[in-house]
């Protein structure tokens, strides 16, 4: 039986958020982010959508095949909790977990209205502090965190090396 994969810890989430902070988020910058994403997603056959905002206006949606409107609810469940706490819905995950409670008890919040499960990530730009954010959802809930983490670093990585 193969050993279960570790969670990563409040901290851990927090230094990925203070390692993909950018230096703008423009329309073209939520191009290349969301372009990267479904680039990657359909180099990997991944059934997800790719969603990305600013404040309340949607910058960027993608779904590849196999992805459902549930997806796209999904999303906005996680999208919702990333803008109310300014963390990472994986993160809220992580917090309530730990505290051995949920979302919905710790902060009086519907199910139907917000998720604390992983992918969605806060969209922070230097000296302006969280703008907006970027989500997935089709995978399980650490590899769509993982997957949008994946996507920023690589932007960022892409952007020092201009």
């Amino acid at each position: 039986m193969p050993a279960q994969e570790a969670w990563p810890t409040l901290g851990e989430l927090l230094q990925e958020e203070s390692e993909t902070v950018l230096p703008a988020l423009s329309e073209k910058v939520a191009y290349d982010l969301g372009r990267r994403a479904t680039d990657a997603a359909w180099d990997e056959g991944l059934t997800v959508v790719v969603g990305i905002w600013r404040g309340d206006h949607q910058l960027f949606h993608s779904a590849l095949p196999g992805s459902t409107q549930d997806n796209d609810e999904w999303l906005q469940r996680k999208g919702r909790t990333v803008r109310r706490f300014e963390h990472s819905s994986l993160y809220m995950g992580q917090l309530c977990r730990d505290a051995n409670t949920t979302l919905s008890e710790k902060f009086l919040l519907p199910n139907s209205e917000y998720a604390a499960h992983g992918g969605a990530v806060p969209l922070r730009v230097r000296d302006a502090g969280v703008v907006g954010w970027m989500g997935v959802s089709g995978l399980p809930q650490l590899d769509d965190h993982r997957f949008v983490v994946r996507i920023l670093r690589d932007h960022l990585s892409a952007s020092l090396s201009r």
